[in-house]
């Protein structure tokens, strides 16, 4: 390739990163602003697949988000793994998104322990790792890796 060729293929980039980057200052803005469950559907003694209602305050661009994958822990113990398909989230508006879900009980947890803890009536304890797949465009062009790490699950209850 010659000289000419790469700073042209340079200047591309260059220029594609400005772009892009204008329409993305306000992503940190992005915010959950309600979780709550539309259903619950036993699939096996050990899982359910559950609809999520996700308040979702997105003053940025549309994106997609591919894929959602976590762990929820209670008091530092892992209790369940899940996992969720996809969505496209509106840009410049705040909008409740539904996001099925499949949860899984973790090794060495009964559905018994699950049932002590929901009696309880208190998210309080109960914390989530979530890796976060998103993309800006639907096919996946300018694709992000994001990972929250111990949310407490009790902050958007309130």
């Amino acid at each position: 390739m010659s000289v000419k060729l790469l700073k042209h293929i340079g200047l591309f980039f260059a220029a594609a990163l400005v772009a892009c980057s204008c329409g993305m200052s306000k992503v940190k803005e992005i915010a959950i602003t309600s979780v709550g469950v539309d259903y619950i559907v036993p699939t096996s003694p050990r899982s359910v697949d559950a609809k999520l209602m996700l308040g979702i305050n997105n003053p940025a661009r549309n994106f997609a988000i591919h894929d959602v994958t976590g762990v929820i822990r209670y008091q530092g113990k892992e209790l369940a793994h899940f996992v969720s398909g996809g969505m496209e989230v509106e840009g410049k508006i705040e909008k409740v998104y539904a996001l099925p879900c499949t949860v899984t009980l973790a090794d060495g947890v009964s559905i018994l322990e699950v049932l002590v803890i929901a009696s309880k009536g208190s998210l309080t304890g109960l914390t989530a790792d979530v890796d976060v797949q998103a993309a800006l465009r639907k096919n996946g062009v300018l694709r992000a890796p994001y990972h929250f790490k111990d949310l407490d699950i009790s902050q958007f209850t309130k």
